[in-house]
């Protein structure tokens, strides 16, 4: 009688246990594996040393509901490349990637321990007629950029190429005259040219919104800092921007005559971030939306202000931290490979009470970064199912390759990101299983960091509409919607 119940006690123990453990996935349609087109995506890579920019941007098949529409474009087919083969393109990516994340971390830091830029030891451009000082940076050109738009500048309107930057909140061009400048493709933006320029006083509601500025001759002036030393710094003015169809006045913007570091090819930086300076509070829009395309594409897509979140998208919460309004933040819940949670800490993904930790969604960012014991789980697990495949030496930051020459098309492991509600989005393969050369060498495109924020990359975002929904507090992802 004993033995029997005791039998009884064991069997609930362990399935007890086991639920504690083991994390069940929500009652949703999970595949285990999922196909990576080999062929194609060598085909883009030898592609991506070739193709122009269509100058007539009429790649688009996302039908705009808004006149604010800009185009938007992969930072290869605006400015070509000047690597000998897609090697090389590819470490000067992740490059420019690293020095972007040690970047927004740095900036998070800051935020965390209260410390603004404007109490980091710097100094502001001088006038025209004073000796040009800025603060002491690498020489070497980081071109952080990936995705490009064309925005009307002034009246008469003069279009320049902007990166778009979701992690940034202040709108910048580079201005003559120029003390220092980076290589753009176009003529640097002449002030003096357009009708409707006008500097900002320092009492302006703009120039105390400014994390960090200074007050010359009753003229606001402006400096923004990147943590890999990379800066823009000019005059706090407001401009006409056209935007597609519609010109929207008195948009401010730092007219930067001195900037190093960021964004070569591009004529500034459009930010999308959270604060009162970026471009959707200046627009007092409701919600944006952005697709970006193949890296390695011509084709484009757009930027759209005012626009709904589908119905058929998959919606997760947008989170915001009160230590820097910057970011967006994504409730995200956990990861599954193969159809399987991850096994990692319930907190893995939690903003703590310092505004510590937490997952940002970065249009900037191209690899999505996750705490290396996050990391480590989805690595171990994607392995797991890989077995099959050859491997391959690592490349940079990436330590999990592989040779696929000689494939067609190949099965791995589904990889989901999870959220409240049981709302899933899952990755195409090519935005997690990418070429890193022309001969079939490809690797898994997520890294780790010691940092506790985990970044999600524009390689996972690839192909899928994002849009932001900033009254209801949500963000929702549309595949195929570009």
């Amino acid at each position: 009688m004993c033995s029997h119940r005791c039998f009884l006690l064991l069997i609930f123990f362990l399935a007890s246990h086991s639920s504690v453990t083991s994390r069940i996935l929500p009652k949703i349609s999970v595949t285990t594996t999922t196909t990576l087109d080999v062929t194609d995506s060598i085909r883009k890579t030898k592609d991506a040393s070739s193709f122009r920019l269509n100058q007539q941007e009429e790649h688009s098949q996302y039908p705009t509901s808004s006149s604010f529409s800009l185009q938007l474009h992969s930072r290869a087919s605006v400015r070509g490349t000047e690597h000998p083969d897609y090697n090389s393109l590819t470490l000067a990516r992740l490059h420019r990637d690293s020095a972007r994340v040690k970047s927004l971390t740095a900036r998070l830091n800051l935020a965390i321990n209260n410390i603004t830029r404007a109490d980091l030891k710097h100094t502001m451009y001088t006038t025209e007629q004073e000796e040009i000082e800025a603060p002491l940076i690498s020489g070497t050109t980081q071109g952080s950029g990936e995705y490009f738009t064309r925005v009307g500048i002034g009246s008469p309107a003069r279009e320049v190429y902007m990166v778009l930057d979701t992690g940034s909140d202040v709108n910048w061009l580079q201005c003559a005259p120029c003390a220092q400048c980076y290589h753009q493709t176009e003529p640097i933006f002449e002030p003096t040219s357009s009708s409707s320029y006008a500097t900002l006083s320092c009492d302006a509601p703009q120039c105390k919104a400014l994390e960090a500025s200074e007050c010359r001759n009753a003229t606001c002036l402006y400096e923004v800092s990147y943590g890999d030393g990379s800066y823009t710094a000019g005059d706090f003015a407001t401009e006409t921007f056209t935007i597609g169809s519609a010109s929207v006045d008195n948009v401010a913007v730092g007219c930067g005559h001195s900037n190093e570091g960021l964004f070569v090819g591009a004529g500034g930086l459009l930010g999308l971030g959270g604060g009162l300076l970026a471009l959707p509070s200046q627009l007092n829009t409701t919600s944006f939306s952005y697709c970006l395309v193949d890296r390695d594409s011509d084709s484009s897509s757009t930027v759209e202000f005012g626009s709904d979140i589908p119905n058929d998208a998959v919606v997760a919460p947008l989170l915001r931290n009160h230590q820097l309004d910057t970011f967006y933040y994504l409730g995200l819940t956990g990861i599954s490979v193969g159809g399987e949670m991850l096994e990692i800490p319930a907190s893995s993904f939690d903003m703590d009470e310092s505004g510590g930790g937490g997952v940002i969604i970065d249009s900037g960012t191209a690899v999505t970064r996750l705490q290396t014991g996050v990391y480590d789980s989805l690595r171990d697990a994607f392995v797991k199912g890989t077995t099959d495949l050859e491997r391959a030496a690592g490349v940079a930051m990436f330590d999990t390759c592989y040779d696929l020459s000689g494939k067609t098309t190949i099965e791995v492991p589904s990889v989901a990101f999870h959220f409240p509600g049981g709302n899933m989005l899952a990755l195409p393969a090519k935005n997690y299983m990418i070429p890193v050369d022309t001969v079939g060498t490809f690797c898994l495109a997520f890294a780790p960091t010691a940092s506790s924020l985990a970044i999600i990359g524009n390689v996972q975002q690839q192909g899928t509409r994002v849009g932001f929904d900033l009254v209801n507090s949500l963000i929702g992802f549309s595949a195929n919607k570009c």
